[in-house]
């Protein structure tokens, strides 16, 4: 196939990564109406069920959710097509036959478009390889590669080491991706440890976001950002199951992570007092609870108006501060010496500065 690549789409869409599970799908049900053409998030749903189907056709309108099944059996009841909600199908390279075809299916019954996930590290990454099993897509989903929108994910980037190995891989496959017609290209990692189990208590810890190093690192006029939000890459990874109190803020660059003991007093005056540190944290933005409804959530609990929350609460409200901060950031003009998506056709001027690392940066796995 010829060389086609001319700038990949300019606004600049952000996909998130997040399980089917109630805080997350809270979370994009808050979400500011301004905000959804921006985003389009990508649902791993881990259960099949009526529960997930109800809950993806109550999504705001103009939110389109690509989903993935590939966890999911490989049967009538997971062919998208069936589910009778707008969505975009999730492909995996090495999907069968028989489950391109559904996807394709699916495709074409409501967006017109499929999504591509190319993962590093379990799809052969090689140039013609590659080419081989995209063209397998193409063929048995009978879509174009116009009609398909390209995510290639790195998995987990918790340090400095996993973004040098991970940082060639993702160029050689940018420069594969400019042989092809995409509608698009994004890149997707997760910054967050696997565990949060040896971070201290009772006090703010700062751990870098290096998902987002990594995509600085190669950043190209219209690429587009992925990420797996406030949980850690793994499949399904969850975090709720932390005994004590937890908030993970996303801040430029960073996460602040808040785990407070549930000692010395009600669990409504713990949380109270966690959330009451984050507001009064030089990190807290100046816009506050306008931020996003998790950010009105949390201070409303700083004030003590309402209870803590379960774990599910928690999770919706830092991933609500999180979809809005990253399209914040996105939005935000361009000031820097490196491209991004809200920049299109621009040459790249210069390499991108490593974000401050904080004497409190450590990986926590």
């Amino acid at each position: 196939m010829a060389p086609v690549h001319e700038g990949w789409e300019a606004e600049p869409v952000y996909r998130p990564i997040l399980a089917n599970r109630r805080g997350e799908l809270a979370a994009l049900r808050h979400l500011d109406p301004a905000l959804t053409p921006l985003l389009t998030p990508v649902i791993e749903v881990s259960l099949p069920g009526a529960y997930t189907v109800d809950v993806l056709g109550r999504l705001p309108a103009g939110l389109l959710p690509a989903v993935d099944v590939s966890a999911l059996p490989d049967a009538p009841e997971t062919e998208l097509a069936r589910w009778g909600v707008p969505l975009v199908p999730v492909i995996g390279l090495g999907d069968s036959e028989r489950r391109l075809v559904a996807h394709g299916a699916a495709a074409r019954a409501h967006a017109g478009r499929a999504l591509v996930r190319l993962r590093i590290g379990t799809d052969r990454a090689g140039p013609d390889a590659a080419t081989t099993a995209a063209e397998r897509v193409w063929r048995w989903a009978r879509l174009d590669p116009e009609q398909c929108d390209l995510l290639i994910d790195a998995a987990d980037v918790c340090c400095r080491a996993d973004v040098r190995i991970a940082t060639p891989r993702v160029r050689r496959l940018l420069d594969w991706a400019r042989r092809h017609a995409w509608r698009s290209v994004s890149v997707a990692a997760g910054g967050m440890p696997p565990s949060l189990s040896r971070l201290p208590t009772d006090e703010p810890v700062r751990l870098d976001r290096w998902d987002w190093s990594l995509w600085r690192d190669v950043a190209d006029p219209g690429l587009g950002y992925a990420d797996y939000g406030i949980n850690p890459a793994g499949r399904n990874a969850d975090l709720t199951g932390d005994r004590l109190l937890t908030v993970r803020y996303t801040t430029d660059g960073a996460w602040w992570i808040y785990r407070w003991s549930r000692r010395g007093g009600r669990v409504d005056d713990r949380f109270a007092d966690l959330c009451r540190t984050l507001v009064a944290a030089p990190h807290w933005p100046a816009a506050g609870a306008a931020c996003s409804w998790g950010d009105h959530e949390i201070l409303r609990r700083a004030r003590q108006v309402a209870g803590a929350g379960s774990a599910n609460a928690w999770a919706a409200w830092c991933t609500s501060h999180h979809l809005a901060h990253v399209l914040a950031r996105l939005r935000r003009p361009a000031r820097e010496a490196w491209p991004g998506p809200w920049r299109p056709g621009r040459p790249v001027t210069g390499r991108p500065a490593q974000p401050n690392q904080g004497g409190a940066a450590r990986r926590a796995g």
